[in-house]
């Protein structure tokens, strides 16, 4: 089994990409959605938090706090380094644990916004980064998230600049008006199901 990477920038269409992937029978990992997991579940990161952040972190009911966690890292990018070196590894744990069930596929995909930022691309023998133009991701976002054109951009600006993940990836997917998606996702599938039958 090979495990493919797939990044974008927000608003790039990422996880839209990976639900077609997942459409052909692909086993998809939502890295976002494990990071949310593991913060209730990883005994490791839970301890790692309560001494970051204090006991505060979670709520009496074992809740994780996110408005407090939220404010502890907002606008500090020292603290939210520290929480990102704690959440990270015990995502990585939560990949490996989840490809284990999967050994006998050609391939899986790992969808993570900060695949490149965090190192993560490493564990993945390939990885696809979805691009689209910024003023396209931006009304996307903008669309999709209730929020303002200013606070997309704060957001895109706290993550690698997309020219540089275009740099570093194997594979591209363009999301634009230019090219269809499906077609290059079933053009990429092919080809990683011959790179599985050959490895």
């Amino acid at each position: 089994m090979i495990k493919i990477g797939i990044t974008g920038n927000i608003g790039s269409g990422k996880t839209t990409v990976s639900k077609v992937f997942a459409l052909l029978g692909v086993p998809v990992f939502y890295a976002d959605t494990a990071a949310k997991e593991v913060m209730v579940k990883d005994a490791e990161l839970m301890e790692g938090l309560v001494k970051l952040f204090g006991k505060e972190s979670y709520l009496e009911d074992g809740v994780l706090n996110r408005k407090y966690i939220a404010s502890k890292v907002f606008n500090n990018p020292d603290e939210l380094a520290k929480l990102n070196a704690l959440v990270h590894p015990a995502v990585f744990r939560a990949f490996d644990n989840w490809a284990v069930a999967y050994a006998d596929v050609p391939y899986t995909l790992k969808e993570a916004a900060l695949m490149f930022e965090s190192d993560s691309y490493k564990m993945c023998d390939y990885t696809i980064v979805v691009t689209a133009p910024l003023e396209m991701r931006l009304q996307r976002v903008v669309g999709r998230d209730h929020i303002t054109r200013e606070e997309a951009l704060a957001r895109d600006a706290r993550q690698m600049n997309e020219e540089e993940k275009i740099r570093l990836a194997d594979y591209r997917i363009w999301n634009d008006d230019s090219r269809l998606v499906i077609p290059q996702v079933l053009e990429l599938h092919q080809q990683f199901l011959k790179l599985a039958a050959g490895k």
